[in-house]
């Protein structure tokens, strides 16, 4: 990836046009070939296999910038998962939002049982936007009683943590997933785990952004977005 100081060393592409070409991809359900004639419309001749390998650099590099600019979110977590399809092979995407409908956190996980759903709780309470919840709300997939008894004995997670299992509270969790959903369709699925891994972060924080997750950011001030995002990396817009 270049330098922490210049990411972006060695590209042959701008700074500005990079991080356009990203944020576009991750924020709306277009395909690398859209975006390619998108950016030949602006004057800019670039190949989507290009493109393809600018949002597995900077996806993940976005998610882990962007972070530490997040608001607090609540304790009332709404958790799901939802399938995405890799290699023809049908994967699981751990997801939570709070009682405002703010993504909590996310986990792409090859298996839906215990170990992950406890992988994706450790995760979630990792996070500085995020508080010990007092309210787990779930379907009734076994696999969450499971995981938050093991997590409550080894003093990970709150004793007093209520486990809720009544899949019509988590509504709210179930309508977010169509944001998702709708971006990973013009890929008609991914080609591999950590494809779809770095992808996916990218489009999950970028989902924080339009949902005006980040302080000091307006969520639909696409300029404001742009210098914001490029200051991430320590360089003026």
């Amino acid at each position: 990836m270049g330098s922490r100081k210049n990411p972006f060393k060695g590209r042959q592409f701008t700074l500005e046009v990079i991080l356009w070409a990203v944020r576009w991809y991750l924020q709306f359900p277009i395909s690398y070939r859209d975006l390619e004639r998108m950016l030949a419309d602006r004057g800019v001749e670039v190949d989507h296999t290009t493109l393809y390998r600018w949002i597995q650099a900077y996806a993940p590099e976005l998610d882990k910038r962007i972070r530490p600019h997040l608001r607090m979110t609540t304790g009332s977590w709404r958790v799901d998962e939802t399938y995405v399809k890799v290699k023809g092979r049908w994967m699981y995407l751990y997801r939570a939002v709070d009682a405002r409908g703010q993504t909590v956190d996310f986990l792409f996980s090859a298996k839906r049982d215990a170990a992950a759903a406890r992988r994706f709780f450790r995760k979630a309470l990792k996070q500085a936007h995020t508080v010990n919840p007092s309210t787990v709300t779930v379907d009734k997939n076994a696999a969450y009683p499971s995981a938050t008894r093991a997590m409550k004995k080894a003093g990970e997670l709150w004793r007093f943590t209520k486990l809720r299992q009544r899949k019509y509270l988590n509504n709210i969790v179930e309508q977010d997933h169509r944001r998702i959903k709708r971006l990973v369709r013009p890929g008609l699925g991914f080609k591999g785990f950590h494809t779809a891994r770095r992808t996916i972060a990218g489009y999950e924080i970028m989902a924080m952004v339009r949902k005006d997750q980040v302080a000091g950011m307006p969520a639909n001030d696409m300029p404001s977005q742009a210098s914001f995002i490029a200051s991430l990396f320590g360089l003026a817009a």
